[in-house]
């Protein structure tokens, strides 16, 4: 059995577990193996997998995605590289491994707080702007009603 071909299914051992140390990895368009009680089947175009070189903080990664989710991706390592790199010309953080882990926080921090719909810190509160912005209409509805009754 080639093994880049059998990827979805594990490998068995003599007594027909699945080794701990097991980790399903894709890696070709069709899965199947002797053991696969289904036959192969051909993923969709969109879900086939690649592999992206990308630079975060001057250094080289290579990662693993779906076809279909590249440009995220790539929006992503943009987005990290860019926190990393505030994070690093502040000057309170040394060393890439800190400098990510800063980084990994403060990402972590605003999703849990939008999630909680909470505002980001620095960001904005929408209800605070609907409510100014119900008080402006407001006060212009009141000053255009006092300008008609002047006309």
């Amino acid at each position: 059995m080639n093994r880049s071909s059998a990827s979805w299914c594990a490998p068995r051992s003599s007594t027909g577990r699945s080794p701990r140390a097991w980790r399903p990895r894709l890696r070709a368009s069709i899965r199947s193996c002797s053991s696969c009680p289904s036959p192969p089947t051909r993923l969709p175009v969109d879900d086939r997998s690649l592999t992206l070189d990308v630079s975060i903080l001057g250094r080289e990664y290579r990662v693993a995605c779906k076809e279909s989710e590249r440009e995220e991706l790539l929006q992503a390592v943009q987005f990290l590289d860019h926190r990393m790199r505030e994070i690093r010309d502040s000057g309170k953080v040394a060393g890439t491994e800190r400098i990510a882990v800063m980084a990994a926080l403060n990402i972590a921090h605003e999703v849990l707080r939008a999630r909680s719909g909470k505002p980001a810190t620095g960001g904005f509160d929408s209800a605070a702007i609907q409510r100014r912005i119900s008080a402006m209409q407001t006060a212009i509805d009141r000053a255009m009603a006092e300008q008609e009754k002047l006309f």
